[in-house]
């Protein structure tokens, strides 16, 4: 059992990162200053039961995404007012499908990636169905591993799994259709990352 008298010395040095993936699931500002502002009440109200040693960002992102489930993501988006670019750095082109320090033998898809830029990525993050995004964002954002992300989504491990292999396969997809579009793959890139992009998903 945690002491409450603690919880502002635990819990805030988390609002930073918080934020950011509140604004990143609803894309608003305000409506993600409104969740994590619910988060840190609900946070607080049930501190008690939280269990002293135990990951309270997991927790707490549990509060937070439980919150965004049930309330916001109902509520009407206003994309116009979203500024996605605020957001710190994602890192995700090279986090993504293990790209994080892969030197050797690199896939078509390793390069694809490498031909992205923040914006990029994001925008085809924002493009995934939700239960596709929400685990791709915990895992490759946040850098949750799958049980973390299993106990926060409230979903089993093999769900998680099955989601993020998804997820990253659409994102994947979309950031083709991109290099594509704009011409960015060699020849035989674009063969090889064509093919695969056609399969099933």
């Amino acid at each position: 059992m945690a002491d409450p008298a603690t919880f502002a010395d635990e819990a805030m040095p988390l609002m930073s990162s918080l934020y950011s993936a509140a604004l990143r699931m609803t894309r608003n500002p305000a409506d993600a200053e409104d969740l994590v502002q619910e988060t840190y009440l609900k946070a607080y109200r049930a501190y008690e039961r939280f269990e002293a040693g135990t990951n309270l960002k997991a927790w707490m992102y549990r509060i937070l995404t439980n919150s965004y489930i049930n309330d916001y993501r109902k509520k009407q988006r206003r994309p116009d007012e979203s500024d996605i670019e605020d957001v710190e750095d994602l890192y995700l082109y090279r986090r993504i499908g293990g790209l994080a320090g892969a030197t050797l033998g690199r896939s078509a898809e390793d390069e694809l990636m490498d031909l992205f830029g923040e914006a990029e990525v994001k925008e085809a993050l924002e493009e995934l169905a939700e239960h596709y995004r929400l685990p791709v964002l915990l895992a490759d954002v946040e850098g949750f591993a799958y049980k973390e992300i299993a106990e926060i989504l409230d979903v089993p491990i093999g769900t998680v799994m099955s989601r993020l292999h998804r997820g990253r396969k659409q994102l994947q997809k979309l950031l083709y259709g991109f290099a594509e579009a704009h011409r960015l793959l060699p020849d035989s890139e674009r063969a090889v990352v064509g093919a695969d992009s056609n399969d099933e998903v």
